[in-house]
């Protein structure tokens, strides 16, 4: 039944596995684990205590932590009180956190650490409704801890049959959430996520990945890296709850392959730069490796991508290859995937457009990445490709209970229980997003084949429109451009123009280790343009571009918390090498 509440989706999961292993987290260096009957305590005792600060039906409370144990302790306690979690990503400065505080009225502001509770701090002088800190550390003399928290809900429990009461009399069209999209233009809008909206998404996508011979079950453990402000990473959090599998919680990029190693995570769900970024670190170190072992780890990876081909597109791979595969499953992928903890079963990529080429290796090596698509708006999953029938270069099936169609101008329009409830204090913005059908327009353009894959080719606001009329999708080509190890960034520029120009971030430390100097990068990234542009139409190819130096980040303003490029920053920012390419025009 998908017509629940999240705290009616968590108490099935402990009533039917109780003992199982619910968290994992390592603490002074040692990991520690806690079962779903210790977590539902947790809960409850927490519940308590924001009660016992006045909290009730509909108010809010803002987390604002990194990831661990205690930000999915408030989340649920919140959601058992009826009350509304305002997430906000740890990354956000004082001015942002204020703006969310301020726009949600949030009452409570839970901070992940000493940092971040002196960010809220600053934010809070700014934010009238705000009336009580608690931070996941040491008390404050201005902050409760979490300890004291859950200590004030056992000094004032709720009493006999209360608590069951309370949370059995929230309802599936409560508001379970607010996730403020990242904005790559404009101020966030928070979007009212409900009980029904997460419990769909996450009963729906799991019968999807049964249909592709996936089935999750508590013999499972997530590792949870994305930020859990983040929907995305949400899911996976509910996904693990109503499955009854166990969640890891890693300390961040430093420590991820440690954790792999010593964990042997079974799912992941991350952004596509992640997969990107350790794809580089196997062909490096390959690389490394020897003469010898690095041909035989090209020729194998090479023939296990041609027998992939093969079987995407409905064709028994030939003897020769069937071996030179199975060669390097003995000698070298195997061992590649002993790094990773040799235990994963799904990789799932979301967030942004993943890299066929990305998903190619990793499948290539024996890891089943899939990728996924949807946004906050949906909680998030639209279409994920299922298990073991994944398509690459598509982002899978519709999942069940939801629909999709494509408009006359391209767009994808989608309608299910999982779409938000609309944008909080925004009436004008959801009218804007969701029509008198229910049809939320999702500003991708995309193309649905006829057994029901959904392609995504680009974001409407983002296309180019030339002087000549041209219209050019500038997501495709700027990942094409990126298959090169010399390319870190692309950024195209065209609007009005007469040809397509390009701001290209080169990766510097591999162009030195190939032997160019400075004096040869340009010519380079022009010659590695020139390889990846071979399928482009020429209007589609880059005529003219400027090399910068830097480094896009969240912190510096140029990539969203899940690591999208904000285009319109760039532009800005960079507003002086623009202007020249427009020139030259």
């Amino acid at each position: 039944m998908t017509d629940q509440t999240l705290t009616q989706f968590f108490q099935q999961t402990v009533a039917a596995q109780g003992s199982a292993v619910a968290m994992r987290y390592r603490e002074d260096r040692e990991w520690h684990s806690i079962s779903y009957t210790e977590l539902a305590a947790r809960v409850e005792t927490t519940a308590a205590g924001l009660k016992s600060l006045g909290i009730v039906h509909g108010d809010r409370v803002a987390i604002y932590a990194e990831n661990q144990p205690s930000w999915v302790v408030a989340d649920l306690a919140c959601h058992a009180l009826g009350a509304i979690n305002t997430s906000i990503y740890p990354t956000l400065p004082p001015p942002q956190v204020a703006f969310i505080v301020n726009d949600s009225s949030a009452k409570v502001l839970i901070a992940g650490n000493a940092k971040l509770l002196a960010n809220a701090r600053t934010a809070q002088a700014e934010c009238p409704s705000l009336t009580q800190l608690i931070v996941m550390g040491e008390a404050e003399a201005d902050a409760l801890s979490f300890t004291q928290l859950q200590e004030r809900g056992q000094q004032n429990p709720f009493g006999p049959g209360a608590y069951e009461a309370a949370w059995k009399g929230i309802k599936p069209d409560d508001i379970a959430s607010l996730i403020y999209t990242s904005g790559t233009t404009g101020d966030p809008k928070g979007a009212m996520l409900t009980h029904k909206n997460f419990t769909s998404n996450a009963i729906n996508a799991l019968a999807l990945f049964s249909k592709g011979g996936v089935t999750v079950t508590t013999d499972d453990t997530f590792l949870s890296f994305l930020p859990l402000a983040h929907s995305f990473e949400r899911m996976g959090c509910y996904l693990a709850l109503g499955a009854g599998s166990a969640t890891a919680y890693s300390e961040g990029v430093k420590t991820l392959q440690e954790e792999m190693k010593t964990l042997q995570p079974t799912i992941m769900l991350c952004v596509p730069r992640l997969w990107e970024m350790m794809q580089d670190r196997v062909v490096d170190k390959a690389a490394k490796a020897g003469e010898l072992r690095h041909a035989i780890f090209e020729r194998s990876l090479e023939a296990a991508k041609e027998c992939i081909r093969e079987e995407q597109a409905g064709r028994h791979p030939g003897m020769s290859l069937t071996i030179q595969r199975a060669t390097g499953e003995k000698l070298v992928f195997s061992k590649i995937r002993e790094e990773f903890g040799g235990k994963f079963r799904l990789l799932v990529s979301g967030g942004a457009a993943l890299n066929p080429e990305t998903a190619l290796f990793w499948r290539a090596l024996g890891m089943n990445l899939v990728e996924g698509y949807g946004l906050t708006e949906t909680s998030p999953v639209i279409s994920i490709n299922p298990g073991h029938a994944a398509r690459i270069g598509t982002v899978g099936q519709v999942i069940n209970e939801g629909e999709v169609k494509i408009a006359s101008d391209g767009e994808i329009c989608y309608r299910g229980p999982n779409v938000m409830k609309g944008y909080w204090n925004n009436e004008q913005a959801t009218r804007d997003m969701i029509d008198d059908e229910g049809w939320l327009h999702t500003g991708d353009i995309g193309e649905l084949s006829q057994d029901g894959y959904l392609k995504i080719t680009d974001r409407k606001k983002d296309i180019i429109v030339l002087a000549n009329g041209k219209n050019v999708s500038p997501v495709p080509i700027e990942t094409k451009m990126k298959n090169s190890p010399f390319i870190t960034e692309v950024v195209l520029i065209g609007d009005k123009q007469n040809s397509i120009t390009a701001l290209v971030v080169p990766n510097i430390e591999k162009l030195r280790e190939a032997g160019f100097t400075e004096a040869d990068d340009k010519k380079k990234i022009k010659s590695e343009i020139d390889a990846n542009s071979a399928a482009l139409a020429d209007f589609e190819k880059i005529k003219k571009f400027t090399l910068i130096n830097a480094v896009f980040s969240i912190d510096t303003g140029e990539l969203t918390p899940t690591l999208k490029v904000k285009r319109k920053v760039i532009l800005q920012k960079w507003a002086k090498e623009v202007s020249e390419l427009r020139g030259d025009e």
